[in-house]
């Protein structure tokens, strides 16, 4: 077996790949539950990867039988309920995780120096997984999935001068029809989970490159023994395998009582008007996405105002776009001294609390119709939105940051 492995490595460099992002990676060794986050993104990729592979294999990407495929999926193929629920729930259990991914990020300054490009990468990979659920939350084709993909897909019509073909171009169709679906499909299937997986390594080749981040903010690579190991890092292998094991059964336990117990998670995860098959001529009482976009569509709406003689719709597509936009200029605002917010001021504290808050509550706006009232508190809280950004040069620069340890601290 030695002998083997030896002539494999001889020709493909295995063992040195492992040693470098496994074996021998010297991780902090005061990594926290909020750690877990990523190798729980890993686990439910690789799950949508697999059930999704399965779920080809019986659906019908046709305008004709995509509805009726995902009936008999779910009543007549072995297990397949199991496979649509624990394909949709971990959809959600994805944004989800991935969510919480990049709250780390933003408490514990991990998209600071040296690590902006791990943060760019993060930032596309996010991207990538919203067209991913976008392209896949059509394939269902019920009321809902046919009904939101119109409204979105419509959005870029309110673009100057290009948005009407643009939105042709997208659908391939005057409406939401057949082709849309089979495009949907392929990128769905296809093109974007290449693209995902593709950032996904790069990601993780950047992150190994400069050395994971700690709750401490402190850079782990500056303090080493004679053996130029780091006296606060240990090998992520078997340490922090054996330690992410916990953060999976406890994720398992949750995630499978969702599964088993509430897949529709009260019409948040699948909404009742996605049991109804797709029908152009009858429009639902209420149209919304899916939670994880929620906040980003409060946002749309909050806009209500023409300027310069474009209207609304196009401001409120601007505002979305822009919302996202700024999260990849995010390290050159952050101008603090430290990078973990145990060792910020009050004031980014306060700016943090402030800016998930807003974010919650847009999120929970997003999925409930329109009021005037509504409307105003959407406005109010996307202004707290981009004054985290906007304002960040200028707190991260004022406040009084405590001093940071030389050592990390656990």
């Amino acid at each position: 077996m030695q002998k083997l492995i030896n002539w494999v490595d001889e020709r493909l460099p295995i063992v040195d790949a492992w040693n470098k992002h496994v074996g021998k990676y010297y991780a902090p060794k005061n990594f926290n539950m909020w750690y877990f986050f990523g190798s729980l993104a890993m686990l439910v990729l690789v799950n949508q990867l697999v059930t999704g592979i399965w779920l080809t294999m019986s659906y019908n990407p046709s305008a004709e039988g995509a509805f009726a495929s995902v009936e008999y999926i779910m009543r007549d193929v072995e297990w397949g309920w199991l496979l649509r629920y624990l394909h949709s729930t971990g959809a959600s259990a994805f944004f989800v995780v991935v969510y919480l991914h990049m709250f780390r990020g933003l408490m514990y300054g991990s998209y600071q120096k040296p690590r902006e490009l791990i943060w760019i990468f993060g930032m596309l990979i996010y991207l990538v997984l919203m067209a991913e659920a976008f392209m896949g939350y059509l394939l269902p084709w019920g009321q809902m999935s046919y009904w939101g993909a119109q409204v979105i897909v419509n959005l870029f019509g309110a673009i100057p001068v290009i948005g009407e073909d643009l939105s042709l171009w997208i659908r391939g169709d005057y409406l939401i029809s057949g082709i849309t679906l089979n495009r949907f499909f392929a990128l769905h299937v296809v093109a974007l989970p290449i693209v995902l997986l593709g950032l996904v390594v790069l990601h993780i080749l950047a992150l190994h490159e400069v050395g994971s981040n700690n709750p401490d903010g402190i850079d782990i690579k500056k303090n080493k023994d004679e053996n130029g190991i780091p006296k606060d890092g240990i090998p992520f292998h078997p340490y922090y395998t054996v330690h992410d094991l916990l953060g999976v059964a406890v994720f398992f336990f949750i995630f499978f009582i969702v599964v088993f117990y509430f897949p529709e998670m009260g019409g948040l995860f699948l909404e009742k008007p996605n049991f109804e098959p797709a029908n152009s001529l009858k429009t639902p009482e209420h149209i919304a996405p899916v939670w994880y976009f929620t906040p980003f569509y409060a946002m749309l709406r909050a806009v209500t105002v023409d300027l310069f003689g474009l209207d609304a719709k196009f401001w409120g597509v601007v505002v979305m776009g822009a919302a996202i936009a700024i999260l990849f200029v995010l390290p050159w605002l952050d101008k603090s001294p430290v990078r973990s917010i145990r060792y910020k001021g009050w004031m980014s504290k306060v700016a943090l609390a402030i800016f998930v808050v807003s974010f919650i509550i847009l999120g929970y706006l997003g999925i409930v119709p329109a009021t005037e009232g509504r409307t105003i508190a959407a406005q109010i809280l996307t202004v707290l939105y981009f004054l985290y950004f906007i304002l960040m040069p200028f707190y991260t620069r004022m406040e009084k940051t405590k001093p940071v340890p030389e050592r990390v601290t656990g």
